[in-house]
């Protein structure tokens, strides 16, 4: 464990402005009475809330508040922990966090770093990393589906199915393990304990849970949406359908979007970022241009396409000419991104539209409900199961990592005779693929990364 995590720490673990209530916590290793005796001038029962005034270094009251203490292991951290609850002004935080800072000089307190206090559980045992990650997931979710789901997995049902992976995984590396310092023991592990079907059996396991978790990626990542065409074929004004609220300009003057429009929409719980473009063609007007650069910048970072068409200009030789144009430059995207979606269905009638193609009606809302349903379909979206635990694309990633390690362990088990070093090194692979979503094997630059997006205080 690094030096710095020895110290104790202070940090405002409210958000930023206004509030009936702001919260001033502190974690130390140390005897906190030091720093209770300055700032209550009394001490405090463990995990009994006492109202009392805080104290400034001449013993004037800054406010006054509940102050709870949470000795050691027994508290978020795992550390003695000391929260302070007071009102909720910016002013009377930095005043009491200063004061906190002063009187804690004496045990080196300084200010936490973002996600201090929760890499501090992680450390200290009482969350493993997908709990913690859960954590920042939860005070992030932007749909009811997600926090739920974050709920879940703060809960540890992520952590439990790689428990059960984990442990599947490390009575086969005992097996192989066995064989290989005993060979004279003769043990013959395929055929008497059924290791190939256990390999099998756990393979077919870790993909389940690999679909869970691709779910639960899809459902705190949400899906990137990017409306592209040539101009005027309808893509505010879907914008604003989707949106249900005006967010986009809606003009017949060819160019009137410039620049990227954003929203964060949600489907059945899944967030939907989705973003109107500039129309796709060429111009002389140096904003107009630049506004086209960034639509395909932002096309080609999209998880979903919809390359709109306009069904009142089908036939329109200049018309058809700039579909072309744009339709040789998408070859260099997967066909499963894109999604042909034919407009104004409610003014035109087109009987030659391709495969797959959606025809809508931005503006009578005609095939928007079927819009929604093909955007969860593209990204591989199901209805959301029982239990359904948030994830992340880190996590996802682990998973594949390990399915490909168990694949290659497969492959050499059912040669003859089984190379059993390379099997027992597969599995200590799948192993530490695993490992790295719990944290059991994380990279210290890994945690520095997860734990810096957290915010401060927590």
């Amino acid at each position: 464990m690094l030096s710095r995590h020895q110290d104790p720490i202070a940090a405002i673990a409210t958000a930023p402005g206004r509030g009936a209530v702001g919260i001033l916590r502190v974690s130390s290793r140390q005897d906190l009475s030091p720093l209770i005796a300055a700032l209550c001038a009394r001490p405090l029962q463990p995990r009994q809330a006492t109202y009392l005034p805080f104290l400034d270094a001449a013993g004037e009251a800054i406010d006054q508040g509940l102050a709870l203490l949470f000795p050691a292991p027994h508290s978020y951290t795992g550390e003695h922990v000391l929260e302070l609850q007071a009102h909720g002004g910016p002013v009377v935080l930095q005043l009491l966090l200063a004061r906190c800072l002063e009187a804690g000089a004496g045990l080196a307190i300084r200010l936490a770093e973002p996600g201090e206090f929760t890499q501090r559980a992680f450390l200290n045992g009482k969350l493993d990393l997908a709990q913690a990650e859960a954590v920042s997931d939860l005070i992030d979710a932007s749909t009811e589906a997600a926090a739920r789901s974050a709920s879940r997995a703060l809960a540890g049902a992520l952590s439990s199915e790689v428990s059960v992976l984990r442990d599947a995984l490390i009575k086969l590396r005992m097996l192989v393990e066995a064989t290989l310092d005993f060979p004279e023991e003769e043990i013959d592990f395929l055929e008497q304990a059924d290791a190939l079907g256990q390999l099998a059996r756990l393979q077919v396991r870790l993909l389940a849970v690999l679909q869970r978790t691709r779910q639960g990626a899809i459902l705190r990542e949400g899906i990137k949406v990017v409306l592209a065409g040539q101009p005027n074929v309808g893509k505010s004004s879907l914008l604003n359908a989707l949106a249900g609220a005006e967010l986009a300009i809606v003009t017949a003057v060819p160019g009137t979007t410039r620049d990227k429009v954003s929203q964060t929409i949600q489907i059945e719980g899944v967030p939907l970022h989705i973003s109107d473009t500039a129309g796709l063609r060429d111009t002389d007007d140096e904003v107009e241009r630049i506004g086209v650069a960034r639509s395909w910048d932002a096309i080609a970072d999209a998880d979903v396409l919809l390359f709109m068409h306009d069904l009142t200009r089908l036939g329109q030789p200049d018309y058809e000419a700039g579909d072309q144009v744009i339709q040789a430059r998408l070859a260099a995207i997967p066909p499963e991104r894109i999604l042909q979606v034919y407009n104004k269905a409610d003014a035109a009638a087109f009987d030659g539209r391709p495969a797959g193609a959606l025809m809508l009606s931005a503006k009578s809302g005609q095939g928007l409900a079927d819009l929604r349903q093909r955007l969860l379909q593209q990204v591989g979206w199901q209805a959301t199961p029982e239990g359904l635990f948030i994830a992340r694309e880190r996590h996802v990633q682990a998973l594949k990592r390990t399915n490909d390690h168990l694949t290659l362990a497969l492959a050499v088990a059912t040669q003859t005779p089984p190379a059993l070093d390379l099997l027992a090194e597969e599995l200590r692979l799948s192993h530490d693929a695993l490992g790295e979503i719990t944290g059991s094997f994380s990279a210290d630059d890994l945690l520095g990364e997860i734990f810096s997006k957290f915010c401060i205080g927590k």
